[in-house]
């Protein structure tokens, strides 16, 4: 025989495998409610970590694309600010406006570079300084990353294109 009782605080029961009913004030009630705040923790966590993960990545920027040398005495002034060295400009590589190369967080990662039907997949190595004339909508690209791109030899040194993370 059940009986019930009527009270003004809810309970919360939870049949357990013995058949006995565990209420708030049980031991076995604590511990299963620990485990679930856990649980929700953990899953809140890593939630958070693909969701802001997924902030960063960028699709289909549009940008201007301008040619910039890598390497030593060339165009592009210094060593590259990822690793301090020259780089061939018959390598993939670009240089990134200050608010895309993002405090270095952009350093060796790669993007694609689309140019009409043609894509990329170039490495960042540099920063092209927003705050010394570079505009801030810039991937400044090797010679070699023109050339994959099949960009005509009359456009060179500026055009239009669009990027991603890769």
């Amino acid at each position: 025989m059940t009986t019930q009782h009527k009270t003004k605080s809810k309970s919360l029961y939870i049949q357990h495998p013995s058949s006995s009913f565990i209420t708030k004030t049980h031991p076995t009630y604590r511990n299963i409610k620990d485990n679930m705040k856990q649980s929700t923790v953990i899953f809140t966590i890593l939630f958070f970590t693909l969701f802001i993960s997924s902030i960063h990545a960028l699709t289909n920027v549009k940008a201007t694309m301008t040619i910039n040398s890598f390497e030593e005495g060339g165009s592009g002034g210094g060593p590259s600010e990822c690793d301090g060295r020259y780089h061939s400009d018959n390598t993939l590589i670009v240089a990134m406006s200050t608010r895309w190369y993002n405090h270095g967080q952009r350093c060796f990662k790669f993007i694609n570079i689309r140019y009409k039907d043609n894509s990329v997949k170039a490495k960042v190595v540099d920063e092209c300084d927003s705050t010394r004339g570079c505009k801030n909508n810039i991937v400044d690209a090797s010679e070699a990353v023109w050339k994959a791109l099949h960009v005509p030899k009359s456009e060179w040194g500026e055009t239009t294109v669009t990027w991603s993370d890769a």
